[in-house]
């Protein structure tokens, strides 16, 4: 299936001969062909055998549609499916390997250096979101208790005041009662 400078043969849709000249194909086919990548179900070397297309065209389909915005971990095999803890194991095994004995883990594995890269980075910043959650609630909880501080002495100041207020009535009724004074004289 790869291209020739030539119109030759490179497929068939829905019955028909696809026919093309030098380096073009069929954008329907490379859409496919990078829906394939991206699926995560065929490695670039298995669709590459498969399709002939040129394997640095593959690579090239594949780092283009990873521009426009795809996940990284989302074009290679099906690694994304990994549950956290599987992940952070491999991030814990390759910790202290060297880049050739890393290099070597992730093909036994089947997976790319690029993604336990990304979980390894997840992993460090896993608390963080704890951490500012923490700050934030510590500093909420200063807050109201400086204001629970404030709203009781402004209720033992108003306390005080009704009480003075309460006292100086009481003696004024006394006072009324030993001088016979009204309140009409006031």
């Amino acid at each position: 299936m790869s291209p020739t400078s030539h119109t030759g043969m490179i497929g068939t849709r829905e019955g028909q001969v696809i026919e093309m000249s030098f380096n073009k194909y069929p954008k329907e086919m490379k859409d496919a062909v990078v829906a394939r990548m991206l699926s995560g179900e065929e490695t670039i070397t298995d669709i590459h055998r498969e399709t002939r297309i040129n394997i640095n065209t593959l690579y090239r389909w594949r780092d283009a549609a990873q521009q426009t915005g795809l996940s990284a971990t989302t074009k290679y095999k099906s690694a994304d499916k990994w549950s956290s803890q599987d992940k952070f194991m491999v991030v814990l095994e390759t910790a202290n390997l060297n880049e050739i004995e890393f290099s070597e883990y992730c093909r036994n594995k089947g997976i790319y250096p690029e993604q336990v890269k990304e979980w390894k980075e997840a992993c460090m910043n896993a608390n963080d979101g704890e951490k500012e959650q923490n700050a934030k609630v510590s500093k909420e909880l200063k807050e109201e208790r400086r204001q629970k501080e404030k709203l009781k002495k402004e209720l033992n100041r108003k306390e005080k005041a009704l009480a003075e207020a309460a006292a100086l009535l009481v003696l004024r009724k006394k006072a009324d009662a030993i001088w016979g004074m009204d309140d009409e004289d006031d």
